[in-house]
C-alpha cells in the first residue's frame, strides 16, 4: 500500500493527499485486485522514476548521470519481474480468502508480525525511536505487509460483488476492511514520524526494501504466489527485485540532504552595545553590561561585537 507525503515546510511532514495521489492509490487498489502482491509491490519502484523525472522538467533538479543509472535499474529489474511473475489465481469468494488466512503457516507470519510490532511500538519506540531509523520503518514495513494482504482480500471480495456474486453478507469481508483501516492509520502514525526525525533519502529505500521484502514473503505463505513456478522463474524475480533495489538505493544517493537549521542560529547573541549622547553633544559607546548614569541617553541604534 502507497503511502505520498510531501514536505509541509513547518514542523515536519504531513501527508498531501491531492487529486493525482488519490488517483494514483485508487489504482494501486485496483491492481491488487488483478496481480498477485509479489508483482505489484515491487513495481512501485517505477513511482521513484516517474518522481525523479517529472522533478528534473519542473523543479530544476538536476537527475545526474548515477540518477539516470538508478532509474535504468529499476527498469531492467522490473521488466524481469514482470517477464517472470505467477499467474494470479482469484479466489472464488471471501470464504476462500479467509481459508487461506487461516492456514497454520499465515497466522504463524501474522502472530509474530503483531509481536514484533509490538514490540517495537511499545519498547523500542519510547527508547531508540528518535535515535535508530529501523525501529519506525520497521513498523511500517511489518505493519504494511499485513496492510497489503487484508486489502487484497478487500479488493478482490469487491471485484466478486461486481461480477454479481455478492460479498458483502460475509462477516469475513468486514474483518478484512477493518484489519486494513487499522494497519494504514498505523501506517500513516509512524512513518510520519520516520520522516520527521530522519532524512528523506535514507528513509526511502529502506523503506522500499523492508516493505517490499516482507509483503512478497506474506504473500507467498498467503496466497501461495510461487506454488508449481519453476526454480528458474523465482531466481529471475529475486534477481530482478535486487535490481530494483539496487537502483533505488542509487537513484536516492544523488539527493541532496535535507537542509537543516544551523547550530549557530541558537548560540547566544554577542553583548550589545549601545551610542549615547552626553548632555554636552559629545558622542559614545557603552556595553549593555555597564552601569548607565543618569546623564545619558539611549539612541535607538544598536551594534553588535562582531
Amino acid at each position: 500500500m502507497a503511502i505520498s507525503w510531501s514536505h509541509s515546510g513547518g514542523s515536519g511532514w504531513s501527508p498531501k493527499w491531492n487529486f493525482s495521489v488519490l488517483v494514483g492509490e485508487i489504482a494501486n487498489f485496483i491492481a491488487y485486485m488483478f496481480a498477485p502482491a509479489v508483482l505489484v509491490t515491487p513495481l512501485g519502484a517505477l513511482s521513484i522514476i516517474v518522481s525523479a523525472v517529472l522533478a528534473h522538467f519542473t523543479l530544476n533538479e538536476k537527475l545526474r548521470r548515477v540518477g539516470v543509472l538508478g532509474c535504468g535499474l529499476c527498469i531492467v529489474g522490473s521488466t524481469m519481474i514482470i517477464l517472470h511473475a505467477p499467474q494470479e489465481r482469484t479466489p472464488s469468494s471471501v470464504e476462500q480468502i479467509w481459508n487461506l488466512a487461516t492456514q497454520p503457516s499465515f497466522l504463524c507470519y501474522a502472530a509474530i508480525a503483531v509481536g514484533v510490532s509490538l514490540f517495537l511500538m511499545l519498547y523500542c519506540g519510547p527508547r531508540y525511536g528518535q535515535t535508530n531509523i529501523i525501529v519506525y520503518v520497521g513498523i511500517c514495513s511489518v505493519v504494511g505487509s499485513l496492510t497489503v494482504m487484508s486489502i487484497k482480500a478487500v479488493g478482490i471480495a469487491i471485484k466478486l460483488t461486481i461480477e454479481g456474486i455478492n460479498q458483502a453478507g460475509y462477516f469475513q469481508m468486514w474483518v478484512f476492511a477493518v484489519v486494513s483501516t487499522t494497519c494504514i492509520v498505523i501506517q500513516l502514525v509512524y512513518l510520519n514520524k520516520a520522516l520527521d526525525t530522519f532524512n528523506t533519502a535514507v528513509v526511502s529505500p529502506i523503506y522500499y526494501a523492508m516493505f517490499t521484502t516482507l509483503t512478497i514473503l506474506a504473500s507467498a505463505i498467503m496466497f501461495k504466489d510461487w506454488s508449481g513456478q519453476r526454480a528458474s522463474n523465482i531466481a529471475s524475480e529475486i534477481c530482478g527485485f535486487l535490481t530494483v533495489l539496487a537502483g533505488t538505493v542509487v537513484l536516492h544517493s544523488t539527493r541532496e540532504p535535507d537542509q537543516t537549521v544551523s547550530a549557530d542560529l541558537y548560540a547566544p547573541l554577542p553583548p550589545k552595545i549601545y551610542w549615547h549622547i552626553q548632555g554636552n553633544g559629545d558622542v559614545g559607546k557603552q556595553r549593555e553590561d555597564d552601569s548607565l548614569t543618569c546623564e545619558f541617553i539611549t539612541v535607538v541604534r544598536q551594534d553588535y561585537f562582531v
